[in-house]
């Protein structure tokens, strides 16, 4: 697999390549052109060169026809990349498969904002006859860099708002899940994408990303993946004070009252960790259920896990995959060794699966930690792995003020039958989203974002695009 710059197919100037595999099995998939600082340049310049040339004059509904004809494309490939999700990162078919409508839609969603921008008309109060606006024009040169948890979905939001906005494009896939998104340059291609508007450059953080990010002539970094990661691209952003838009981890609070419906909330709870293997940012990890139900539902909720079928994603029936690396295995299962450690008791899972054809892969057993505190490392730090803390809880204010206690704001969940209860905390929790008997939820029109650690900018509806745009002030002197 190679490089796209421009609209042709190259090899890394560093000539070196670097392998994919197959986290359920352990198998070779591919190698894959490793980009470095120099070809990250090369990108760059030519997405400034169609930036400043071509691209300037092509109109909204011109980008907007070709994100239309990527969504068809899309829809009629996606099987096949759902395959390559799951061979690349080793998320179940099922779960890619049950997402063809949102992640066609959002695609279809942007195309739409590409005929929406606008600026505004100003009243002012000068001397004289002025007339004064406000201009939407694009920001010009985007870094994008995607995290490795769900390639499909992270490469497609990026690039549409990208081209509804006008911009042009540098994509830093991850280096643990690349496929998905080089096969999704080639449809873009296919659809019509000018050269030099999406450029794709495969390779480590350490030297493609921090290129990327620091870069002179790259005007934006849009980045989703881990605080630590996040903070190191805004120090590398203030060369030029690039605009930056960065979502980051979590550790969310999902809050189960007493009242909640538990025929609801047992899955749901379950699965807000259990989905992907727990590697999504806003996963509610932090499991707090009132005390008079506490017994019960983690009992309920360990059982589901217990139940689950873990195996290749490739499995039609499979609930659950693997880690998409020894490196997140060797992560995930230090946290399962230091929660035990420090008093934890595993209601379920605690361990890596390794009988039969699970030695061959990066798999760890769904795991429900009871006895818990506040203070512990699990209940602290992002695992992105399927790892529940369960704790107990007695009041309102309480809860609320223990789901705040959090470096991070990314997510949140509330399960109750009580209204009232529902808008009083979820106005008080301190997190870009709340969802309510339900979790993990998304549109392409709703805002999706963090507070805190967890970043800030937005993905999703206007905010999302707005990203990406810069407000000029004209002021026109009419006397």
């Amino acid at each position: 697999m190679k490089l796209l710059i421009g609209s042709k197919w190259v090899e890394a100037q560093s000539g070196r390549s670097f392998e994919t595999r197959n986290p359920a099995t352990g198998a070779l998939l591919c190698r894959v052109a490793e980009g470095d600082a120099a070809d990250v340049d090369a990108a760059v310049a030519a997405a400034r060169q169609t930036f400043e040339g071509p691209w300037r004059n092509v109109k909204p509904n011109q980008r907007q026809n070709l994100l239309l004809k990527l969504a068809d494309l899309v829809e009629a490939h996606y099987d096949e990349l759902c395959v390559l999700d799951t061979l690349d990162m080793g998320v179940p078919m099922r779960r890619t498969l049950g997402n063809r409508h949102r992640v066609v839609s959002t695609i279809r969603y942007y195309a739409g904002q590409a005929m929406t921008i606008h600026g505004e008309t100003i009243e002012n109060s000068l001397d004289g006859e002025f007339f004064t606006c406000a201009l939407k024009e694009p920001v010009g040169v985007v870094g994008a860099i995607i995290p490795w948890n769900s390639p499909l979905y992270q490469t497609l939001k990026k690039i549409a708002v990208c081209v509804a906005a006008g911009c042009t494009m540098v994509l830093k896939p991850a280096e643990e899940a690349p496929l998905t998104p080089l096969r999704l340059a080639e449809l873009c291609l296919e659809a019509g994408f000018p050269p030099g508007v999406l450029n794709v450059i495969p390779g480590f953080g350490s030297t493609a990303g921090a290129r990327l990010a620091a870069h002179p002539d790259v005007d934006k970094i849009a980045f989703t993946g881990s605080h630590f990661t996040g903070q190191k691209i805004i120090q590398a952003s203030a060369g030029n004070v690039k605009r930056l838009s960065v979502e980051l981890g979590g550790k969310s609070p999902n809050i189960i009252f007493a009242d909640a419906d538990l025929e609801k909330a047992v899955p749901g709870a379950a699965m807000a960790v259990f989905n992907n293997a727990g590697q999504i940012c806003c996963a509610g990890t932090r499991m707090y259920v009132e005390r008079s139900i506490y017994e019960e539902f983690v009992a309920r909720v360990a059982e589901f896990g217990k139940r689950m079928r873990v195996g290749n994603g490739l499995d039609p029936e499979t609930e659950m995959g693997p880690l998409v690396s020894a490196n997140q295995l060797e992560r995930v299962t230090g946290y399962l060794k230091r929660g035990q450690e420090e008093g934890a008791t595993a209601a379920s899972g605690g361990s890596r699966l390794t009988d039969g054809e699970y030695a061959k892969g990066f798999f760890v057993a769904p795991t429900v930690f009871t006895n818990v505190t506040d203070n512990m490392t699990i209940a602290r730090e992002e695992i992105f792995g399927p790892v529940i803390s369960a704790i107990a809880f007695d009041e309102l204010d309480d809860v609320v003020k223990r789901a705040n206690d959090t470096i991070f704001g990314l997510g949140g969940g509330i399960w109750t039958t009580d209204v009232s209860k529902a808008h009083k905390v979820a106005r008080r929790i301190r997190a870009g989203t709340v969802w309510v008997n339900a979790y993990n939820v998304l549109d392409p029109a709703v805002p999706f974002g963090g507070y805190k650690m967890s970043g800030y900018g937005r993905e999703g509806g206007l905010h999302h695009v707005d990203e990406f745009l810069q407000t000029k002030a004209l002021i026109l002197n009419t006397d």
